[in-house]
């Protein structure tokens, strides 16, 4: 009976010592991380100028554009590379927004607070990711992210260099389901106009 009644207090130790899950992990979850350890390879394009083919497991990467196709290791960028790298992070930041607020360690990450969002004009969760004035291709940036009450991202507010003016604004909508991962297909200023188009999404799992 003794043995019994520890192991039950142990059980209800282990339970109450569990950590709830940061904002920040309830959104890549409501966007399907669980599922990123499975992808192999991505592909997408970005408007109507880049083509991306990933190997997620090796950092392998490929562009195509209409007048060249690059190939490069993304652990190994060089100066040749630098301008490629950089347009591939600024795409694949717009793709997976949910999970670079997991992946971005050295990034600051406010208090959720409830906030009217700019665009929809409704009440939203919001919080905002600010990084680093050193190192990376935009040091200093901030994105005021707007997420709805299932933790899926609706608007965010692009803050160049962490001004207090917007440098833009736009939706995250028309969401599609890519084995499991949901990404937002369109972006849309307050005017309507498309700032951002993701499209030919494959992604692949082991």
């Amino acid at each position: 009976m003794k043995n019994f009644c520890f192991a039950f207090i142990l059980l209800i130790l282990g339970f109450s010592c569990q950590k709830e899950p940061t904002v920040t992990q309830k959104i890549a979850k409501a966007h399907g991380f669980e599922n990123w350890d499975k992808v192999t390879n991505m592909s997408f394009t970005f408007g109507e100028k880049r083509s991306w083919k990933w190997s997620v497991k090796t950092n392998d990467i490929i562009l195509t554009t209409k007048e060249d196709t690059i190939s490069y290791n993304q652990t190994l960028v060089d100066s040749t590379s630098l301008t490629v790298d950089r347009a591939f992070i600024n795409d694949k930041f717009w793709l997976l927004i949910p999970f670079q607020l997991v992946w971005d360690k050295t990034a600051s990450i406010s208090q959720m607070v409830k906030e009217t969002s700019p665009i929809n004009k409704t009440i939203m969760n919001k919080i905002t990711i600010t990084y680093p004035n050193n190192g990376g291709y935009t040091p200093g940036d901030a994105y005021d992210i707007f997420f709805d009450d299932d933790y899926i991202i609706r608007e965010w507010v692009f803050r160049r260099g962490n001004t207090k003016e917007p440098s833009l604004i736009n939706t995250f909508e028309n969401y599609q389901n890519f084995n499991g991962i949901k990404i937002a297909l369109n972006h849309k200023t307050l005017d309507g106009k498309q700032v951002a188009q993701l499209k030919n999404i494959t992604i692949n799992l082991k």
